[in-house]
């Protein structure tokens, strides 16, 4: 159970587990700062966040 709890990029602990897109080719979970910085790579340009208030 130990590698679940962590990034597979930054080895950070994470709560909450997100699924990485087929297309980056990364087997395991991501953390929220690793996951957005993925799909910021993968999406390039200006965008605009929404429900930042939220956070």
């Amino acid at each position: 159970m130990g590698t679940k709890n962590k990034c597979v990029i930054c080895s950070e602990k994470i709560e909450f587990h997100y699924k990485s897109m087929y297309e980056w080719k990364i087997e395991g979970s991501l953390c929220g700062k690793c996951y957005s910085k993925k799909l910021s790579d993968h999406y390039p340009g200006e965008h605009v966040r929404v429900n930042k208030h939220l956070d």
